[in-house]
């Protein structure tokens, strides 16, 4: 146990001291990440070669959570005979790695063609093939003022009661203006991660993909 303990330690301080990967290192990254949205752009299959076996990719709809080869049949139907699944492209992205190099974590902003703006964080193994994708989450990106609105459309969808307007709570602050806002959209056609072009979940698209 207390080498268990130790070890633990050990992990996270490492991640602590993690800086922002170095320039070649970002560089195979993004180049890997942008390949990836490409091949799901145009429909390629290979697009779920690029994530870990034990890979999960998580979508835009609470239900959206597949481990690879879920999110392969699922996604079938959207890349099989098609031009494009989903479209996303990463108008601002940050890297890091652990010292080692081995471990890799980036967050991004997307312009989708179905979901407009998203925003996305993945974690990236180093083998000795190369990269693959172990973790990726896709979210809407949603303004602050408008987020009530949002939530009491998502509670009218799931059949939870919506309180009248006059004693809905005001909505919330706005959050600090941040110093990077995601370009506009430029994309034509579907979607992506499981938002997909055609579907209504996530363009992985999810609900999105």
């Amino acid at each position: 146990m207390k080498s268990l303990i130790l070890a633990c330690c050990l992990l996270f301080a490492g991640l602590a001291h993690a800086a922002t990967a170095d320039p070649a290192l970002t560089q195979q990254v993004n180049a890997f990440v942008d390949g990836w949205h490409d091949d799901a752009a145009h429909a390629r299959m290979r697009y779920f070669d690029k994530m870990a076996p034990d890979g999960v990719y998580i979508g835009t709809d609470r239900s959206e959570l597949w481990q690879r080869d879920a999110f392969r049949e699922w996604g079938r139907k959207y890349f099989e005979g098609k031009g494009a699944a989903w479209v996303f492209h990463a108008t601002r992205r940050d890297v890091y790695a652990a010292p080692d190099g081995a471990l890799i974590w980036f967050d991004e902003l997307l312009d989708t063609e179905n979901m407009g703006h998203c925003m996305a964080s993945g974690v990236i193994r180093r083998t000795q093939t190369g990269f693959e994708i172990v973790h990726y989450q896709l979210s809407l990106a949603v303004p602050n003022g408008v987020a009530k609105g949002v939530i009491d459309l998502v509670k009218a969808a799931e059949g939870a009661p919506v309180p009248p307007a006059a004693t809905a709570p005001a909505a919330p602050a706005s959050a600090p203006a941040t110093s990077q806002a995601p370009a506009a959209a430029s994309t034509p056609a579907p979607t992506a991660a499981p938002a997909a072009a055609p579907a209504p979940a996530p363009v992985p698209v999810p609900a999105s993909k």
